[in-house]
């Protein structure tokens, strides 16, 4: 008997593989709430956290309340930020949708309005403001991908601070191993094809799989493994 294969574990959520939140000194991240006036906040710290791409800052609103936002590119302590409707269109401060123009880079864009940020926080990364209509903003993501939102959903001006990060090379496998760690993501991580065929799919057939690597979609997770609901597979012929 063998044991469950990778998936089959990272789906159950057991704690293992969940990601130690305890150990973050940020447990939020977040815009403050929606207001029809524009407020200012005071920069007053940049901070690394555990398991985050990007530096946080620290800002300080008019009527004393903290806030932690993802920093933008070019920020610095001491700078005031806008939050809100009629803000300025300068770097780090939060606007609704409706009102960025289009061609402007943007990070951190909230997907319902008030939920404080979900899209494009991972450090470097900027979405464009491609189009708008009366109902939605058409947003171009880092990936290429046109997405609409609503446009009260707000954003940030800018682009997330960090970039470049993953150009410097790790050169030893223990400063990958405790960068993963971080995440709580198992490191290294075992080929299928290097497996026994009781351990994986892919398993016992001399590091090549014993059979084709695509599996449809409603595959049970034991099998679940390769190329899930491919359309297609190989090299495209000319």
């Amino acid at each position: 008997m063998g044991k469950r294969i990778r998936v089959q574990r990272l789906g159950r959520g057991s704690p293992t593989f969940r990601v130690a939140d305890h150990r973050r000194k940020i447990q939020k991240v977040s815009y403050p709430r929606p207001s029809i006036e524009t407020v200012r906040g005071q920069v007053v710290d940049l901070v690394h956290d555990v398991g985050r791409s990007y530096p946080v800052m620290v800002v300080i609103m008019e009527d004393g309340a903290t806030v932690y936002l993802p920093a933008p590119e070019g920020i610095a302590v001491g700078d005031w930020l806008q939050f809100g409707t009629g803000a300025e269109l300068a770097i780090g401060n939060v606007l609704p949708l409706a009102e960025i123009p289009e061609g402007t880079p943007i990070f951190n864009i909230e997907g319902v309005p008030g939920d404080g940020g979900k899209y494009v926080r991972t450090s470097g990364a900027y979405a464009i403001v491609s189009t708008r209509t009366d109902r939605e903003v058409i947003v171009k993501m880092p990936s290429g991908k046109l997405k609409s939102f609503n446009p009260a959903c707000r954003a940030m001006i800018g682009n997330v601070a960090g970039g470049g990060r993953t150009e410097k090379p790790f050169v030893k496998a223990g400063k990958r191993y405790h960068a993963m760690a971080a995440l709580s993501k198992k490191y290294p991580k075992v080929r299928g094809v290097a497996m026994n065929v009781v351990d994986h799919p892919h398993g016992g057939k001399e590091h090549h799989p014993p059979g084709p690597t695509t599996v449809a979609r409603n595959t049970p997770p034991g099998r679940k493994v390769g190329h899930i609901a491919a359309r297609r597979t190989g090299r495209r012929k000319k």
